[in-house]
């Protein structure tokens, strides 16, 4: 008898498993936010959603070279960038949590939402509020509202 192949966990890395409480309040989200975050953590966040580094800048409106160079220099980025990507990194885990997987996950970004109008998830992700609503959507999913 063979055993069942599982698919392997995401990888947070320690940095972000240190921001899992921070992101599980909007409060803490939105000081941690203030103060904002190292551009590495931006890094870490795309890496767990398959982002590459120019999707990653279109969502932060700025430019991949940009980015690296606050990576490199140990940046922090802005308030509104900073939660951005807190909200991104609630929203993984939701996702995670509601998919069972985040290749699962991130394939549904890709595809047109019936509940966001017919747009791709991952197209709405460049605002705040634009996270707020792919997560109440995945939030009727987890509840199994599809209409």
């Amino acid at each position: 008898m063979t055993a069942l192949a599982t698919p392997p966990a995401a990888v947070y890395s320690p940095a972000l498993r240190g921001l899992q409480a921070t992101v599980a309040d909007s409060f803490a989200l939105v000081m941690e936010a203030r103060t904002g975050v190292p551009a590495k953590i931006a890094f870490d966040v795309a890496a767990l959603l398959k982002l590459s580094a120019d999707e990653l800048a279109d969502l932060l409106h700025t430019t991949t070279k940009t980015l690296r160079a606050y990576r490199e220099g140990k940046k922090r980025l802005g308030p509104a960038a900073s939660e951005q990507i807190l909200k991104l990194l609630a929203l993984a885990r939701q996702g995670e949590e509601v998919f069972g997987a985040l290749p699962a996950f991130r394939r549904w970004l890709d595809k047109p939402a019936y509940g966001l109008d017919n747009q791709p998830p991952l197209a709405l992700l460049e605002t705040s509020g634009g996270i707020d609503l792919v997560a109440d959507e995945v939030d009727r999913i987890a509840h199994g509202d599809f209409a």
